[in-house]
């Protein structure tokens, strides 16, 4: 697998001397680079552009045609000619008409042509100044890959916001069985599905910073508000309004205008159950890991078990050209997607390939004891499919993180002493976030740079098999 890159190095400051002599140049350039924008192929500007032009020209021949050969010649013809004494008496009065009057049409249609496009942008919310640039990135992330993200928590979360950035065909299928915090009362009190990963997602795709941050706000204090989050309360808002969750979906995705889709799995209040090795089924999500002991989960189910999906997703999932399965919680977040019935249907039909984003911890009272080959078998055996890549950070974790992690009982994902029959399977990038130290997460640029190189090898393969043998 190629090797994902750091970031670009950060801008070497400029010292002042050197700054003001590029003033005029870098604003000259400025606009240099905006006009080029405007002129990308494919943003359906150019056209219009010339056909304003064209109307122009046509307009001044006719203009040109009626005044020199209409009842307006004689009083055309002596302004025109007194015209020709004062600037160029060496030029034939018809070409020196017709020359000036289509300078005149041109300047006047591209000059009322940028007004008319500063009017407009300014009514859509835009700055004329970074509207090119803003279109263009639009209409490049438009032509990115159409990839479907299943999961849930703080993984999906991290992982969209890194994909927003290269693409806008994105999909996230949330899971929906989370019955503790802000999104179990909410549940408990309006019988919906649970809002709270929904409500990560969201402000993931944001476009707007601000808006993220006020969706992802936690009220700490209120009688009845304390504890929940403004998007929480926003999405059962609208599904009160709206008579349901599904219209409810459909006007979120209009009012935050996010670079790419989120679904629920299914917009039923479905609850986890989670079958043990010592026999016992646990209830309720919030409570496996309470309640799991020495035992180890061997199955989990949905209640009700026929689940109706979301009709976006399944288009989604066969439209779509990649697969991710995380990063996230194994038994709480990832198979509860996967256990929909016509959301499995459509995973095993796809040809899509399908990835999973490896855990770079193990999660007490979920998946302790458990190696890369266990949630590789635990996948297969809940989807009916195999994942095809199994996607893994290759950076060494700090001793602080590893400390951190040793007091909650956590450690390193291992990799199990049946991993060598994976190796075609494993694919390796440096996908750890150093940031949050001592906490482990994964970095969002990375892991989405790391997930487009899986999607280029995809494209290879294709291109191979699609080639002629010779």
């Amino acid at each position: 697998m190629r090797q994902v890159l750091p970031p670009d190095d950060p801008p070497r400051p400029v010292s002042p001397a050197q700054g003001s002599g590029q003033v005029g140049t870098g604003a000259a350039m400025g606009r240099v680079g905006r006009f080029r924008r405007w002129m990308t192929p494919g943003l359906r500007i150019k056209r219009w552009v010339s056909l304003f032009m064209l109307a122009s020209i046509l307009g001044a021949l006719s203009l040109l045609a009626f005044a020199w050969m209409g009842p307006l010649r004689g009083l055309i013809s002596g302004m025109a000619y007194q015209l020709q004494l004062w600037l160029l008496p060496g030029i034939p009065l018809p070409w020196l008409l017709g020359l000036i009057s289509l300078i005149a049409a041109l300047a006047l249609g591209a000059y009322s042509i940028l007004q008319m496009n500063r009017t407009l942008l300014r009514a859509a919310g835009m700055e004329p100044e970074h509207a090119a640039e803003q279109i263009y990135v639009q209409h490049t992330l438009s032509r990115g890959p159409r990839i479907v993200a299943v999961g849930g928590g703080t993984g999906l979360s991290n992982l969209l916001r890194g994909l927003k950035h290269h693409s806008s065909n994105l999909t996230a299928v949330v899971t929906v069985a989370d019955d503790g915090g802000s999104s179990g009362q909410l549940r408990q009190s309006l019988n919906m599905i649970a809002p709270g990963d929904l409500t990560d997602c969201y402000a993931a795709l944001s476009k707007h910073p601000a808006l993220s941050q006020l969706l992802l706000h936690r009220f700490g204090r209120g009688e009845g508000l304390e504890g929940h989050t403004f998007g929480n309360l926003l999405l059962a808002t609208l599904s009160e309004e709206r008579g349901g969750l599904a219209p409810a979906l459909g006007d979120l995705h209009e009012i935050l205008r996010m670079q790419g889709k989120v679904y629920p799995a299914t917009t039923v209040p479905t609850t986890l159950l989670a079958q043990l090795s010592d026999g016992r089924v646990v209830r309720g999500e919030s409570r496996l890991s309470a309640e799991l002991g020495v035992a180890t989960v061997q199955k989990v189910m949905l209640d009700p078990p026929e689940l109706p999906a979301v009709p976006e997703v399944i288009e989604a999932i066969e439209q779509a050209e990649l697969i991710v399965l995380g990063p996230g919680s194994l038994f709480t977040s990832i198979l509860p997607v996967l256990l929909v019935p016509e959301v499995g249907d459509a995973l095993r039909r796809t040809p899509a390939r399908l990835v999973y984003v490896a855990s770079l911890m193990t999660e007490p009272g979920e998946t302790d004891g458990l190696s890369l080959t266990d949630h590789f078998h635990t996948i297969t055996r809940h989807l009916g499919r195999s994942p095809d890549w199994l996607l893994l950070n290759d950076r060494p974790l700090t001793f602080a993180m590893l400390e951190h992690y040793a007091r909650e009982g956590a450690e390193p994902l291992f990799f199990g002493a049946e991993s060598r029959k994976l190796k075609s399977r494993l694919r390796y990038a440096p996908l750890l976030d150093f940031s949050a130290a001592p906490l482990v997460n994964h970095d969002s640029a990375l892991l989405a740079q790391a997930i487009l190189t899986l999607y280029e090898e995809t494209l290879r393969r294709e291109a191979q098999n699609q080639s002629p043998v010779p």
